[in-house]
């Protein structure tokens, strides 16, 4: 009876194939008869969603307190995926336009000012122009915290002097 399983079981794994181990692929631009444009490579669905896409709705605008936390990651983020085109302060001279880069739109303009928070958010999310969109690098609320640190610089480039602090206006007039 052993000898009968065992001539079985020869007989059945001499009758495997390797093809999966030997399956042909596809690589991008390959043509392939399967399909009636002759391509391998298939174009998305329409109304397709990653499944981590994060599909929460988004708010339109930031709220009026900001947490000090909240603007301090958003310098963090800013530094990290803004500061290289837009630089540390925001004007557009950031180390890759030093290198030749074409110069993005100064933060401080007043086209980017009268800009919308949720205006913002978008450029960040999708990209415009020359500019790369970060929706999948960047978290929603990383974004939102980029955001609110793009005010705080719109902000402190335009602060009125009466609302400075006499330690403040001491400190600009001495050039400090």
């Amino acid at each position: 009876m052993k000898r009968v399983i065992g001539l079985v079981a020869l007989l059945a794994l001499a009758g495997c194939d390797q093809k999966m181990a030997d399956m042909p692929k596809r690589n991008p631009f390959d043509t392939s008869p399967l399909f009636s444009d002759g391509a391998a490579d298939r174009p998305e669905i329409a109304g397709t969603v990653a499944t981590d896409a994060d599909l929460a709705p988004q708010p339109d605008a930031l709220p009026a307190a900001l947490p000090l936390g909240m603007l301090q990651h958003g310098q963090d983020r800013f530094n990290v995926f803004c500061s290289p085109c837009h630089a540390y302060d925001g004007h557009g001279n950031g180390r890759v336009v030093q290198r030749g880069f074409p110069n993005p739109p100064d933060l401080h303009s007043p086209a980017i000012v009268a800009l919308g928070d949720r205006q913002i958010f978008d450029v960040i999310t999708h990209g415009y122009g020359m500019m790369f969109p970060y929706g999948g690098r960047v978290p929603p609320a990383d974004r939102w915290a980029i955001v609110s640190y793009i005010r705080a610089l719109q902000y402190a480039d335009r602060v009125p002097a009466a609302d400075l602090t006499a330690e403040l206006k001491a400190r600009l007039e001495a050039g400090k």
